[in-house]
């Protein structure tokens, strides 16, 4: 079956396979927005049908067109057979509103985020994040756009008329078993398709054309460029658009990144562009190029043979025809101002550094960890103050790129293994290519708007297998400023012994009907320095908990109850 996938694809890429009409995916241009989860159906090759989910539909989901300032009020009700997350991915939300791990969606239940939508113009996507099921449920088909306009983007002479000259492309590769069926965690992802439309084709008039890219892979980056190099136009990148257009060849895109490019088709009415990806050009360490770690001596398991590794692919393919009745024809220069934090008013570096479990040459088939350590839903990795502008350095200790994505906030490249970030990279990102073999990338943001120190924020690769895997993090911000609540500091609960000096603790609350559900300890300056969320099957109105790991000084534990929140200073000697 294998041999059938790969003739197939050299089938499209040479053009013997007759093409699909892309599929363009509905939208929901309203405050209010309904989503429903569900399992489907999806004919992706000839021959048995593929069991799917999507959003509305049988795969993907409808395209979300809002505006910057909207009072967003969505209902996600999951009718999968599976408990799942929705993730709004770059959007600047609260993190309870984030749609992270731990903000799941039971079969059967509806979640309401509701939000004020805070972001510039540019192009989002949502997508499922339940711990270690991701990659399962966004290769199935769970994947949509969230197009976000602003008034500084309405200023601008740049086409937006949906399905006509403004168009959407969710680029992914997919590995099909015998029996047509996806096949999760694989690297034998060789069948490649724009909107899940396999071979796609698409009508585009003789004029400017706007594309707003995503890559919705679980694990391929992508080196786009057009046939013949013809010059294309980058706008925008993951969190808005750019000072200015930048004329290109080639774009590297990698898992959980976005783009919007410009197209300028005048003059070809009749011919025919292909979108491609020229993956010969790739160098070692990145998945997608022949070979995936920085030594050709490492394997990945089933990674070949493929013949999309280290060759250059169609993606898509771009049918000319005549103008529309109100054409754009001119590309913009200027667009809008970008100014970046500045590394001298950075309150904190941080240095995240990625590591792979299995050393040596067969690294790359096994996990990867963050900082030493793998995703912990009851551990806080660290907390950052509310409005702290930060410098996070993330380095790669291992063979093999990776795509590093940040929730909560856009940031701004600094440099990548000390070099300025090339045109492409500049303006503002939450996920950015690190390079492997000692790569560093070196990231500036602001931490603003929404503080919570019990829902966390994550960090983590967009290799969906890695991040599945373990290479995740979380995070909370805390408003180091806002008073301690201590009305019930007396009261509610009981703790022992206080003063300690540096064993065990003991909280007891007095409300025996009262469950204790998690726990965090913060220090004087309004950091978490510990967190636990208590297993269900262990859930009682008493627990014990070591401070032998925490300096002498003066703390607070915060106590999350079925019912309450209890907080009591205690002090470690």
């Amino acid at each position: 079956m294998k041999q059938l996938f790969i003739l197939f694809f050299l089938g499209a890429t040479l053009g013997v396979f007759s093409q699909n009409q892309l599929l363009i995916p509905p939208t929901i241009e309203s405050t209010n927005i309904n989503l429903t989860l569900q399992n489907g159906t999806h004919q992706f090759l000839s021959g048995q049908i593929t069991t799917t989910m999507g959003a509305n539909g049988n795969v993907l989901g409808p395209t979300l067109i809002v505006n910057k300032g909207d009072n967003l009020n969505i209902n996600v009700t999951n009718n999968l057979a599976q408990t799942t997350t929705i993730h709004w991915h770059g959007m600047h939300v609260s993190a309870s509103n984030d749609g992270g791990p731990h903000t799941t969606i039971a079969p059967g239940a509806t979640w309401n985020p509701q939000f004020t939508v805070l972001d510039k113009a540019t192009t989002f996507w949502y997508h499922p994040h339940l711990d270690e099921f991701t990659d399962e449920h966004v290769s199935k088909g769970i994947a949509g756009l969230i197009i976000v306009k602003d008034t500084d983007e309405a200023a601008l002479t740049l086409p937006r008329t949906y399905g006509t000259d403004d168009f959407p492309l969710v680029i992914q590769t997919k590995d099909f078993d015998a029996n047509n069926q996806i096949v999760n965690h694989s690297n034998a992802d060789d069948v490649v398709m724009v909107n899940a439309t396999v071979n796609p084709k698409l009508n585009v008039p003789a004029q400017v054309v706007r594309f707003r890219v995503l890559n919705g892979s679980s694990q391929r980056v992508f080196n786009l460029g057009l046939s013949g190099n013809k010059t294309f136009y980058q706008i925008a990148t993951d969190g808005g658009l750019k000072n200015t257009s930048a004329a290109l060849t080639r774009l590297k895109l990698a898992p959980g990144e976005r783009t919007e490019i410009l197209i300028d088709f005048a003059g070809l009415n009749g011919q025919t562009v292909q979108l491609m990806s020229y993956a010969s050009e790739f160098g070692n360490g990145i998945y997608g190029a022949t070979n995936p770690g920085m030594s050709g001596g490492m394997t990945l398991n089933n990674y070949n043979p493929n013949s999309m590794n280290g060759a250059n692919f169609n993606i898509l393919q771009l049918d000319v025809v005549a103008q529309t009745a109100n054409p754009i024809t001119t590309i913009p220069n200027s667009l809008v101002t970008v100014t970046p934090y500045l590394e001298a008013n950075s309150d904190q570096s941080r240095t995240l550094t990625l590591s792979p479990i299995t050393g040596g040459q067969n690294q790359l088939n096994g996990d990867f960890t963050i900082n030493s350590v793998s995703m912990d839903m009851n551990t806080i990795n660290f907390t950052v103050p509310l409005n702290n502008i930060e410098i996070w350095t993330i380095q790669n200790n291992s063979a093999i790129s990776h795509p590093f994505h940040i929730h909560d906030i856009q940031y701004y490249i600094l440099d990548i293994n000390g070099n300025p970030p090339p045109e492409y990279l500049k303006g503002w990102k939450d996920t950015v290519l690190v390079p492997g073999g000692q790569g560093t990338v070196r990231v500036i943001t602001k931490f603003t708007d929404f503080a919570d120190d019990t829902v966390p924020y994550m960090y983590h690769c967009h290799m969906l297998t890695h991040e599945d895997g373990g290479m995740m993090g979380q995070f909370t911000v805390v408003d180091t400023t806002a008073n301690i609540d201590d009305e019930n500091f007396e009261n509610g609960f009981t703790l022992f012994p206080n003063p300690s000096k540096r064993v065990y603790m003991t909280a007891k609350l007095k409300n025996t009907n009262e469950k204790i559900q998690s726990f965090a300890i913060i220090n004087q300056l309004g950091q978490i320095v510990g967190y636990h969320k208590i297993h269900e099957n262990e859930v009682s109105n008493l627990i014990s908990f070591p401070v032998f790991e925490y300096s002498a000084g003066i703390y607070i534990l915060k106590l999350y109850s079925n019912s309450k929140i209890y907080t009591k200073k205690f002090v470690i000697e």
